[in-house]
């Protein structure tokens, strides 16, 4: 599970689970604990004696020997042994002696089981390794024993938190722990590091390189350094509802951050916020909810990939179990042998939360809502809670749940048994209303596996709690989670997941559309509607902030106006044929998604278009150059295509009214190639003079320029804000572009690598994911790149002549080079083995690739579809009256843009 996996677990069985919900362990000491009998010599098991806000707790290496945990409020006399003492050891030991009436005993064996508690008059004796430092220990038990003694709890609070402050302003971040001796100190502040259940309270240091904490207590070590060039991502998180925390993220895991720090005002954690992002530079251009719907509503990111984005924008944290990310219950069908993701009975009604999907039910909370004084709520739970969290990962997570329940599993009639009977409960139960979590449509089935053997009781009847009982459509574990994402990513889903987004995300979330979408918890649940800083009262205030940690938490509202639904694909008749009439605007990308059904839609319609390559038909030719066509873009939305020339000007034209509406000119040298940015915002044009060109659609003029090379840029790639630029310099230089938004303000720019060639680079390609470049040299060179790390994987000697022309295949094994020798050769991307090589009569230009079959343009002018298994052209068609120097075609590959040195544009349909 992502919070238990993070990092690996201590070797030492003590943790911060081990201590009450919010109490504090503030140091450690080597210690022996000193028992005997009335007719032995004294036992001394040497362990860590630990010192917490509420408990001593006594940790003995013997792994045989249980963990002791004496709670303060408990204990009866602490009091230090002197040598010339009367003592009952007769030793004339130095150490602490304590009285207690109660005492936990833990992990008995070395077992992960609920504590023993003994009850009773009990005595212990700690003799410290350090003896020096009994005084200080004695103290300190002393001082904190007298605050968990106060009638109050709001007293307890504030007295324990008035000792922390002392022990954190008596102490500071150890200069010592700089990974450098060259590292500038920018800020220091105290802070508490946040795992789920518990925090650590230390010292947060940040220099020029590196970002620090360091726990009061080392544990569990001394410090925790993070460098700030791996950062990838920060955000400003709620903590208890207050804006006090900081997340932040070395890698693109959604559900693993590498820290979660929670300040004690909200001045300091801006600050760090701040700097973290200016170091980043382009951090300020995080991707909006807004963004992200656009690409899932577009298919390009799956349904998985959105409500983990939405839960991360929504202050979820898998570190924090009071605001858990939170997913939907999908499929309503636990019973069936068979799943039917045809049958819409199969799947949840996602317009509706899971309170009011049982009618019955509910009409008997909208009987008791109409009823209640203001202010009024119809759910006295929530649908994601830290209890709810660990109902569902308690197998995976035992000690997390002892930790919440001081001590002890639920009953076992009440734990996570069934999925069949978990729903059947979220149906008909009084109070029950939970969602799901992740984990349910992730890959780990140990959560449905009592595979640690935990004796997690017997339920009525005299069963043993196991493994999790399944569907019967689930051959097993993994089967049912594969199904359980099949199910997320299903036509069905897709095309009514808005409808959920908008009452846990959106705008059915609060206000009079939750009334009327029957969508309302406790108001201490939503952000904003306590201040608990204005609570004056410390018990009200502590039973405020209690409620809001255990209860669940409402995430932040996203979005305020009705979500869009999803454009799903449809499946259309094989035999139509496109009207005379077709609508350009289908030259759009399609909306491409990651899910298998989505996927399945999609290789269907390019298989089909593939097949029918041959059939293409010609639908609209125009001349809209004075020199040789270089380059082709079309926007998302299929209505303008913008080109780019050797007459240096880039055009750009509109399918709707099929006329030319702008002619821009940035130099008096050719254009070389352009591409539009993911937004349709920003064409980027390379040039001859050795520029690349941002130009504004909305503002009509250029907006910013990249002076970068010594030569010709040739060609440009663009993924995920990174800009790849081949030039005749022998380079390709990648840059980290963030595009400005607004005409005054300036686009950023940072050159991040530079890879070197050994000759002019006249074309390179990216593979689908983006995580590896192709190059082609003048000289013929094909070279293969890792952009994660921009290491050479692959240099191939492949042509004779230049190559013209690159692509990788779908799967991105094979790369498929066009060269001036009049070759196509195929190349294997692991080994740089060249697997094949078709001959053909001239050289190819350009060229698109399914993988089997080649799309090429000649310098002749026609276009030849190949057969490059077989190595033949099976389809001549007249296309261009000179060489084609530019291909565009859609993600559905089925409608094509072709320009050539006779200064033609000629847009081409597919014919089923």
């Amino acid at each position: 599970m992502a919070f238990i996996k993070k990092k690996e677990r201590s070797k030492e069985r003590f943790s911060l689970l081990l201590l009450d919900l919010e109490e504090y362990y503030f140091e450690q000491h080597t210690a022996y604990n000193v028992t005997r009998s009335s007719t032995t010599q004294p036992r001394k098991v040497r362990g860590s004696l630990k010192i917490c806000s509420k408990s001593v707790i006594f940790e003995p290496e013997p792994l045989s020997e249980p963990i002791l945990k004496i709670p303060l409020r408990d204990c009866q006399k602490i009091e230090g042994v002197e040598e010339n003492d009367r003592n009952p050891f007769n030793d004339m030991l130095v150490g602490v002696s304590i009285a207690c009436r109660q005492v936990y005993y833990i992990k008995e064996g070395n077992v992960v089981a609920p504590y023993r508690i003994e009850r009773g008059d009990s005595n212990f004796f700690f003799q410290l390794e350090i003896p020096r430092k009994t005084e200080d220990v004695i103290q300190m038990l002393l001082q904190l024993h007298r605050a968990s003694c106060l009638d109050k709890l709001g007293d307890q609070t504030a007295m324990i938190a008035a000792i922390l402050q002392s022990r954190l302003a008596r102490t500071s971040f150890d200069k010592n722990s700089f990974q450098s001796v060259s590292e500038k100190l920018h800020m220091e502040c105290e802070a508490e590091m946040v795992s789920p259940l518990v925090t650590n309270p230390g010292h947060v240091c940040i220099t020029d390189q590196n970002l620090y904490f360091q726990p009061l207590n080392g544990h569990p070590e001394p410090v925790v350094q993070i460098s700030l060039r791996s950062v990838r991502r920060i955000y400003k998180r709620r903590h208890g509802l207050r804006p006090l925390g900081l997340e932040v993220f070395c890698s693109e895991n959604d559900l693993c951050s590498d820290i979660y720090l929670k300040f004690y005002n909200t001045k300091d954690r801006d600050e760090l916020y701040y700097y973290i992002a200016t170091f980043l530079e382009n951090h300020m251009a995080e991707h909006t909810a807004e963004s992200y719907m656009l690409q899932w509503q577009r298919g390009h990111i799956s349904n998985y990939q959105y409500l983990l984005h939405l839960n991360n924008l929504a202050d979820r944290s898998c570190n924090d179990l009071s605001q858990y990310p939170v997913f939907p219950w999908v499929i309503a069908d636990y019973t069936s042998a068979e799943l039917d993701f045809r049958n819409p009975a199969s799947f949840r009604d996602l317009s509706k939360p899971v309170g009011a999907l049982n009618p019955e039910r509910l009409e008997r909370l909208l009987a008791r809502y109409r009823d209640m004084p203001e202010p009024k709520f119809m759910y006295g739970s929530h649908y994601s809670s830290p209890g709810y969290v660990l109902f569902y990962l308690v197998r995976v997570a035992p000690e997390y749940m002892l930790c919440l329940q001081n001590g002890r599993y639920d009953h076992a009639d009440r734990m996570f048994n069934s999925v069949a009977e978990t729903w059947k409960n979220c149906l008909e139960g009084a109070t029950d209303f939970k969602e799901l979590i992740p984990e349910f449509y992730g890959n780990d089935t140990s959560f449905l596996e009592n595979s640690l053997n935990l004796n997690l009781g017997k339920r009525q009847g005299g069963r043993t709690v196991g493994d999790v009982a399944l569907p019967p459509w689930a051959s097993d574990a993994t089967d049912f989670l594969q199904k359980s994402q099949k199910a997320l990513e299903s036509q069905f889903v897709s095309q009514h997941l808005h409808e959920w987004i908008d009452l846990v995300f959106g705008y059915k979330q609060r206000g009079s559309e939750a009334i009327a979408a029957h969508n309302v918890f406790h108001p201490v649940t939503y952000e904003g509607s306590i201040d608990c800083d204005s609570i004056e009262d410390p018990d009200q205030k502590i039973a405020v902030l209690t409620q809001i940690l255990e209860f669940g938490q409402t995430p932040k509202q996203l979005f305020t106006t009705p979500h869009p639904q999803r454009i799903t694909p449809r499946f259309q008749s094989m035999t139509r044929t496109p009207s005379q009439n077709t609508s350009f605007n289908e030259l759009s990308p399609a909306s491409v998604s990651e899910d298998s059904s989505f996927e399945d839609l999609t290789e269907e319609s390019r298989r089909l278009a593939w097949s029918n390559m041959g059939k293409l038909k010609l639908v609209a030719s125009h001349k809209l150059h004075k020199e040789a066509i270089t380059g082709i873009a079309v926007t998302r939305n299929g209505a303008s295509v913008f080109t780019t020339s050797q007459d240096s000007t880039l055009k750009m034209f509109s399918k709707e009214s099929g006329s030319l509406q702008r002619s821009m000119s940035f130099s008096n040298m050719a254009l070389s190639s352009c591409l539009i940015l993911p937004e349709d915002a920003t064409v980027v044009c390379s040039s001859w003079d050795n520029n690349v060109y941002f130009y504004s659609i909305a503002y009509g003029r250029r907006q910013d320029t990249i002076m970068g090379h010594d030569d010709a840029v040739s060609k440009m790639c663009w993924r995920d804000n990174q800009l790849y630029t081949a030039s005749w310099d022998s380079t390709v230089k990648v840059w980290r572009c963030v595009p400005a938004d607004i005409m005054n303000k300036r686009s950023q720019f940072q050159l991040l690598a530079e890879l070197e060639h050994d000759a002019g680079v006249n074309t390179i390609v990216l593979n689908h994911a983006g995580t590896l470049l192709a190059s082609g040299t003048k000289e013929g060179v094909v070279s293969m790149w890792n952009t994660g790390s921009f290491v050479l994987l692959q240099q191939v000697p492949c042509h004779s002549g230049k190559v013209h022309d690159l692509a990788f295949s779908p799967d991105s094994r094979h790369v498929l080079s066009a060269g001036e020798d009049s070759c196509l050769r195929v190349l294997d991307v692991q080994t740089g083995m060249v697997l094949s090589t078709v001959a053909t009569e001239e050289p190819q230009r350009c060229f698109c690739w399914d993988g089997d079959t080649v799309l090429s343009g000649t310098v002749s002018g026609e276009l030849l579809v190949w057969d490059l298994m077989a190595g033949k052209v099976t389809h001549r068609i007249p296309a261009h009256t000179g060489p084609l120097t530019a291909m565009w075609m859609n993600e559905q590959c089925s409608s094509i843009i072709t320009g050539g040195e006779d200064k033609q544009v000629i847009f081409w349909k597919t014919q089923f």
